[in-house]
């Protein structure tokens, strides 16, 4: 976890730094505070997913772009290797990068494990960011923009995700599911 905890800092800074942003102006587009932006660029503190979301929409970044790196082209078979996974323990969430982002098709494609009673709480992403959800096993409880659904092994749901949304597992096992994220096509994941 320390060595993913470095590489989200170093992305962060990269970012940053690329885009000519202060702390205090990264703070602003993200909602994601000055000291705590800090602390993660020196690898003093791990985000919960809800904190790398905001981090990752307020960039205009692709969310696998902190769990993973390179960025797989069109010109490169990228086979499935065993990714880092971002456990968030104060939420019961672990995410999995399958693929990385993808730049030709703007999407990235995570494998997201909810324990019982885990739930993760997003705020609402980029606008013309949509979610495909798949569940694999377990029941998943998602709300979006104040709309239940309850998902079951099987089945998915389609939603765009810039409105909140609410991913909970009620039930008494593991819920397993697939995130495939589709970026807006300009400037998404730079």
């Amino acid at each position: 976890m320390q060595e993913l905890t470095r590489h989200i800092g170093i992305q962060l800074k990269t970012l940053r730094t690329q885009r000519g942003w202060s702390l205090t102006q990264a703070a602003e587009e993200t909602g994601v505070s000055k000291a705590m932006l800090g602390q993660i660029e020196r690898g003093e503190s791990s985000p919960t997913v809800a904190t790398l979301w905001k981090i990752a929409s307020g960039f205009q970044a692709s969310f696998s772009q902190f769990l993973q790196s390179p960025p797989i082209t069109a010109d490169m078979l990228h086979p499935y290797d065993p990714p880092t996974a971002f456990d968030s323990k104060s939420c019961g969430m672990s995410v999995v990068s399958f693929f990385p982002y993808d730049s030709e098709l703007n999407m990235d494609m995570l494998v997201v494990e909810l324990q019982v009673a885990g739930y993760s709480e997003s705020s609402a992403h980029a606008a013309g960011v949509i979610e495909h959800v798949i569940v694999i096993a377990g029941q998943l409880a998602l709300t979006v923009n104040g709309s239940d659904h309850l998902l079951a092994a099987g089945e998915g749901l389609r939603f765009r995700a810039d409105c909140p949304h609410t991913y909970r597992n009620h039930s008494s096992e593991k819920v397993r599911f697939h995130d495939i994220i589709h970026y807006p096509a300009a400037d998404t994941a730079s």
